[in-house]
């Protein structure tokens, strides 16, 4: 074997190729973790979304090392679809669904809660009308069924209401208000409840073509500029005290394919909901991407964050009484054939990981 002698120059060289080529070689290998692990998140564009868009918007997940790719619905029985044919992995909306995606053999847990009493019922019109000045929400039953009755007299047709498809939270939380709170025996002789997907109960709401509606942020700072006569017939806190809003759900949590994710997912998603909650001008600009579709402008956004700063919750803990309360209404309106245990539906084991 002949002897091959270096100098020390060229061994330098020597050595500084064998580092370039193991980075190229190491580099090849872990490629795919710089992607990132994929994170299909279906979600409802609403304002109590917003910690997704934060979480999203800010990088938080790529520096987490994960692939969120979001899919937008347009509903919530829309998304709880997508997710019991395995096509969506999180879920951010409204809880209430997710007890028929559970009833259906999915098995979706509640790991956070993203905000609560997002929802409102706003008038406009002849119904505002009937509403006395310099009161917003707060009204009592025999109240509200007087308005309700003065304006059929005076108008010869039911009030018209929009909201969500049945099934929606919107849907089930008009009606639980009507009949358990208001106290209308029967609904549908007092009003007529037209159900709409989200824009569209907007759009019929500043065009006139209802007289209510049920709406959450940013569409009320919207009607509101728009509509000045807009009146608040019942404020979230009215229909249901720690109304049950938007949520994180994760199909399998613990199945050791999600384990990875679904712990850094929650963890982020706790963070953002703190944010919007004391510095909701910092999540605009994010928000404002999602939601605005180049129509809404930061400045409209910022208003309807701020408005809603306090209702950023992430606790779930606070909201488990409502979803009892309404899904005991869905199974008496026979929305469900049968009531699911509400307890299994959350996992407060991972919320308390989360709080230490």
């Amino acid at each position: 074997m002949k002897n091959i002698s270096l100098t020390g120059a060229e061994m330098r060289r020597f050595f500084s190729k064998l580092v370039l080529l193991g980075a190229v070689a190491f580099a090849a290998v872990t490629l795919p973790a710089h992607a990132g692990t994929p994170v299909r998140v279906g979600y409802i564009p609403v304002l109590g979304s917003s910690a997704l868009f934060v979480v999203d918007g800010e990088g938080w997940a790529k520096e987490a090392g994960l692939d969120l790719q979001l899919v937008r619905f347009t509903s919530g029985p829309q998304a709880i679809q997508a997710l019991v044919s395995g096509r969506i992995d999180a879920y951010v909306a409204g809880v209430l669904p997710l007890l028929q995606a559970r009833a259906h053999g999915s098995d979706v847990k509640v790991v956070t809660a993203a905000s609560v009493e997002e929802l409102e019922v706003v008038t406009r019109g002849a119904l505002a009308a009937e509403l006395p000045k310099g009161q917003e929400g707060g009204f009592s039953a025999d109240a509200v069924k007087g308005f309700f009755a003065d304006y059929k007299k005076t108008q010869s047709h039911l009030p018209r209401i929009a909201a969500q498809p049945a099934g929606s939270v919107p849907d089930s939380l008009l009606r639980y208000w009507l009949q358990k709170k208001v106290g209308l025996a029967a609904v549908a002789d007092s009003v007529s409840i037209v159900g709409v997907d989200i824009d569209a109960a907007q759009q019929a709401f500043l065009a006139g073509a209802v007289d209510a509606a049920v709406l959450r942020e940013p569409a009320l700072t919207v009607v509101r500029a728009r509509v000045p006569e807009a009146r608040t017939l019942a404020t979230g806190h009215d229909l249901l005290p720690d109304q049950p809003g938007s949520v994180l759900a994760i199909v399998k949590p613990e199945a050791p394919e999600h384990q990875a994710w679904a712990k850094p997912l929650a963890g982020l998603f706790v963070r953002a909901t703190t944010l919007l909650a004391n510095h909701p001008d910092e999540a605009a600009p994010f928000v404002t991407k999602a939601l605005g579709g180049g129509i809404l402008n930061e400045d409209v956004m910022k208003k309807a964050l701020e408005r809603s700063a306090s209702r950023f919750v992430s606790d779930p803990t606070r909201i488990v009484e409502g979803v009892k309360q309404l899904q005991d209404f869905e199974v008496e309106q026979g929305l469900l054939r049968k009531a699911q245990p509400v307890d299994d539906l959350f996992d407060l084991d991972l919320w308390r990981q989360l709080k230490q």
